[in-house]
């Protein structure tokens, strides 16, 4: 899949970035692709996964297999 995908996509900042200062993760959906970018430097370009990659990556998280 390629950033071109999410041409026109709107992104939306995570809740869970805190303040200006934090990390922040801004994500926007299409019909066909997920992208994942740092909202502090959107200029590095999204990763970009297909609906049954970011299924499986939010089961895993909701999961606690990334936890420390």
């Amino acid at each position: 899949m390629q950033h071109q995908d999410l041409r026109g996509a709107v992104w939306r900042k995570s809740s869970y970035s805190g303040n200006a200062t934090a990390a922040c993760v801004s994500i926007a959906h299409t019909d066909m692709v997920i992208g994942v970018r740092d909202s502090k430097n959107p200029a590095l370009g999204p990763l970009v996964v297909s609906h049954p990659q970011w299924a499986t990556f939010v089961a895993a998280v909701k999961a606690g297999v990334f936890d420390r």
